[in-house]
């Protein structure tokens, strides 16, 4: 037995050895895939889906700063809101003041001279793996709050919680079909996990996007995203809140402990020491406040005054700057915007019928002096506007949808109606006229179209600015010309708020333009799984072909792609005819006191004056000896 028992002894450690290499081999094979996965973990300082960031690691300053822009001075623009009553720019409730998120930073930002790029701000870098299923932001080590507290991880999660539960429901909705969830790994880094269906392009986007406030600032005063209060959340940002009066004023201060002040992206930024607003009941009261100097620097948004009130000593002598200035961002989409939640403007032919007798043509003459193009697509001035007919890579995407589709989206892209050199065009009138009729809206012996139920077709154009009263007046005469009973309602800013929430309304005024990467912003301003909540959604768009498009657009992976299924987007959207466009102009118009200087050229996408546009404190004292500014 010896031998045997000899023999056996001899071969145990043979079999523990190969037990050894089994496990170690099973041991490989699971952790390849692993090593592999870590090996192309990417680790940047900037995130760009669609090619490469303009901007190296190793960047000193923005190209279209001035990086040695002297700092102070300060800055007066006006609001003519009228008034404010909190400082609450996320709450359904209250008016939150101009500016009021001035103090509010986020992960990244994005810059004015490229699109479809961020650069690290509260974050230093990324780090994400080639699927993209999660993201590793690590923080700067010097962020911190105005009051000097270290911002960490801890305050990142905790805000992205704060939204999730008190946010408007329609950020909810859209942040929670992305990203999964938020943890602090320790404190300087925070991992966000996306869900796995979440389109990949958007995941990082999103997450970068997140804005960072105070975990102890919020428990300490029990404050609430979703109520209104008259103080600002704790931030990080250049700026904070200084002093204000209802009605009034408010006053804003650079944070001279500022963390980023020298941190690339911020050279050459933030240069005013104080930033004013000065409330005006309406746009005549600012004009006048402008002139005597009650604020210094003005973005003039109307044309009248444009062309008629810039006749004043100031403008004359000199000391006032007026120009016009290259804008090359894409035109903002604004229109008179349809409220289709409204039984009555369901019917596409009442909502042909009304855009039918807006006269653009006649009002640039008349009352903008020929200064605007007028707006037909919703990506307007950029790449992604649709024109002529559909190129055959767009009908690959509308074919399918061919029985989906309204009238005309399958043609030459929908363009505004034109109008004649008369207020009141007679063959617009009778089309209208016909699509009314069609629409069941029958005229009856006082003039005035009714349906079935006998309730007349009633059209209340909600605004609370008396600049477009001029602009409105004329329209709605149109109108009652033809048999609507049409009614122009001016309401002051809370009211004009508290029922654009409510969705209280017919037709407003509201910007809507795609952006140049769209993505699920889209599915917020025109999805159908947010029309009832979305108050960014002001028309009510719930349209399964757009819903098919958005979703094409929000997974595409090539910037061609994208471009393609937008322009697709764009024809059908301007087919559904839920907006009557509205105007632009590709220069930003300013007047300003001789005061400010700007770099030349400017960056295409921001005019950028409360950024990087700095202060001369000779020519201010010029002014002063001249009287001209006390």
């Amino acid at each position: 037995m010896m031998p045997v028992q000899s023999h056996a002894k001899a071969k145990t450690p043979d079999t523990r050895l190969t037990m050894f290499w089994g496990l170690l081999m099973g041991l490989v094979l699971v952790l390849t895939p692993l090593l592999a996965r870590a090996e192309t973990t990417i680790t940047s300082h900037a995130y760009s889906y669609f090619g490469q960031p303009k901007y190296s690691a190793d960047f000193t300053h923005l190209d279209y700063v001035n990086p040695d822009a002297p700092k102070g001075g300060e800055i007066v623009i006006s609001s003519s809101n009228g008034t404010f009553d909190s400082f609450n720019p996320y709450a359904r409730k209250g008016v939150p003041g101009a500016l009021a998120s001035i103090n509010i930073e986020r992960l990244m930002t994005a810059t004015a001279d490229e699109s479809g790029t961020s650069y690290g701000l509260l974050a230093e870098s990324l780090e994400y793996p080639e699927d993209q299923s999660w993201v590793i932001f690590t923080l700067r080590p010097e962020a911190a709050f105005a009051d000097g507290s270290p911002m960490t991880a801890e305050d990142v999660v905790f805000t992205h919680d704060l939204f999730m539960e008190q946010g408007l429901i329609s950020y909810r909705e859209g942040v929670s079909r992305i990203i999964a969830s938020v943890e602090a790994l320790d404190p300087a880094r925070v991992k966000f996990t996306f869900q796995p269906d979440a389109p990949v392009r958007e995941r990082i986007g999103q997450a970068s996007a997140t804005p960072v406030m105070s975990k102890a600032w919020f428990e300490k005063t029990g404050a609430r995203l979703d109520e209104s209060r008259l103080e600002q959340a704790m931030g990080t940002g250049p700026y904070m809140l200084d002093s204000y009066k209802i009605n009034q004023r408010i006053v804003y201060k650079r944070n001279p402990d500022y963390w980023g002040k020298d941190v690339p992206i911020n050279k050459g930024r933030w240069n005013f020491d104080t930033i004013r607003i000065e409330y005006f009941a309406d746009s005549n009261a600012a004009i006048e406040g402008f002139s005597a100097g009650s604020y210094t620097f003005r973005l003039e948004n109307s044309s009248k005054e444009w062309a008629t009130s810039y006749d004043f000593p100031a403008v004359k002598s000199g000391h006032v700057i007026k120009a016009e200035l290259d804008d090359g961002s894409q035109a903002p989409g604004q229109g008179f915007v349809f409220n289709m939640r409204r039984e009555k403007f369901q019917d596409i032919r009442v909502r042909e019928a009304i855009g039918l007798m807006f006269n653009f043509n006649w009002s640039n003459e008349a009352l903008f002096y020929g200064l605007y193009e007028r707006v037909n697509s919703f990506a307007e001035n950029s790449y992604l506007e649709a024109t002529g007919t559909p190129s055959p890579e767009e009908l690959a995407l509308l074919e399918p949808l061919a029985d989906k589709l309204p009238e005309g989206a399958l043609g030459e892209a929908i363009m505004a109606p034109t109008s004649g050199d008369k207020q009141f065009d007679r063959r617009n009138a009778r089309k209208a006229s016909g699509l009314l009729e069609e629409a069941g809206w029958v005229v009856g012996n006082d003039g005035m179209r009714r349906n079935e139920a006998g309730k007349t077709l009633r059209v209340e154009f909600l605004t609370f600015s008396p600049t477009f009263d001029r602009v409105i007046t004329p329209y709605v005469e149109n109108l009652r010309k033809i048999g609507v009973d049409a009614v122009l309602n001016r309401v002051d800013t809370s009211q004009f708020v508290d029922r654009r929430y409510a969705f209280d309304y017919d037709v407003i005024t509201d910007q809507m333009a795609f952006g140049y990467e769209p993505g699920s912003n889209l599915e917020q301003a025109f999805g159908s799984k947010e029309a009832a909540v979305s108050v960014f959604n002001s028309p009510g768009v719930a349209d399964p072909a757009v819903d098919t498009l958005i979703d094409i657009i929000r997974n595409a992976d090539t910037k061609d792609d994208l471009v393609i299924a937008t322009k697709a987007l764009d024809r059908v959207m301007r087919a559904l005819k839920f907006s009557v466009p509205q105007w632009y102009k590709n220069k930003h118009t300013v007047a300003y006191y001789d005061q400010f200087e700007h770099p030349d050229p400017l960056p295409p996408y921001d005019l950028g004056y409360l950024d990087f546009w700095w202060f001369n404190a000779e020519k201010a004292e010029k002014l002063k000896a001249d009287g001209v500014l006390r």
